[in-house]
């Protein structure tokens, strides 16, 4: 008689396996812990493995560097248009101070035509300087009126805070000034504290004057401010011209070096005040008015 064929075979029962493997693990386990048998097998199988942890690890990898990238792009497109966005607040918070300080300077000035014709004859009229020299040896500026703003040779400029120069070139939309520092420019002058009298000459540099033919013995001090003297009809008196700066007294010599510095500049504005020639009714010193900077 014949047998059928065993399509499957029966070996031990799930339990009996589990019961195997776990006295394996535990055998194992023993071994390794108290006898160190298996540290060079675990390193050796480390070592084998490493390279395809790695690659297993590389789709990961690649997803967080793209990610990483999209970030930074991210990053610098908005840290241009940050950018962008400083760079125009910057410019109009620079024309916005440029506006206060000239509006600053338009109120001196108003305040010194004011005084100025309440004090004197004198009539001021507001003018806009057109060019600067860019040689340093060239003392003259350029202003927008001219003979057909009814100005002559002659007249004095000044500014907020004293002398500037004299108009010594006329054309009809504009006019030439030379500057107080010029070589070939002079002013007449005294001094407040005690009404000396003299004249104060430029010296080619933007940030001195000379006052020459003074002798070694005469009365005068470091920091006395100088204002026109009125003589000679072309500056109104009192207006304030230099501070002395420096005296050099030499007992071998017949005068002495007296070194003043300009209170006014053209480098620090735009505007200017020409002043009229009709002569002043007074000859007392005038002190230049002092308007509050402040903001409203």
């Amino acid at each position: 008689m014949e047998t059928a064929p065993q399509f499957f075979r029966h070996g031990p029962g799930p339990f009996v396996r589990l019961f195997v493997f776990a006295l394996l693990s535990c055998l194992l386990i023993v071994g390794d812990v108290r006898f160190k048998y298996f540290p060079q097998l675990r390193q050796a199988i480390g070592v084998v493995i490493f390279p395809l942890q790695k690659i297993a690890y590389i789709p990961a990898n690649i997803y967080d560097q793209v990610e990483e990238f999209i970030a930074s792009f991210n990053l610098l497109e908005e840290n241009i248009k940050l950018r962008q966005i400083y760079l125009e607040n910057r410019e109009q918070l620079l024309k916005l101070a440029s506006l206060e300080a000239e509006n600053i300077h338009l109120r001196n000035l108003f305040g010194a035509v004011q005084y100025i014709e309440t004090k004197t004859r004198t009539k001021a009229v507001l003018a806009k300087i057109l060019y600067t020299p860019r040689d340093p040896f060239n003392h003259k500026i350029t202003l927008n009126k001219g003979s057909q703003h009814h100005i002559q040779l002659g007249q004095a400029v000044i500014d907020d805070k004293g002398i500037v120069g004299q108009i010594t070139q006329l054309y009809p939309w504009s006019s030439e000034v030379t500057l107080l520092t010029d070589r070939d420019h002079s002013v007449p002058v005294q001094v407040v504290r005690n009404s000396l009298r003299s004249v104060v000459s430029g010296t080619g540099k933007n940030d001195q004057l000379e006052l020459r033919y003074l002798s070694v013995n005469t009365d005068i001090q470091q920091g006395d401010q100088l204002v026109t003297s009125g003589i000679g009809g072309v500056y109104p008196p009192g207006i304030p011209v230099a501070t002395v700066l420096r005296i050099e007294r030499d007992p071998t010599g017949d005068f002495a070096q007296i070194i003043s510095t300009p209170v006014a500049g053209v480098d620090r504005n735009r505007q200017v005040l020409i002043l009229s020639l009709i002569q002043p009714e007074t000859h007392d010193a005038l002190e230049m008015p002092k308007i509050d900077s402040g903001k409203n």
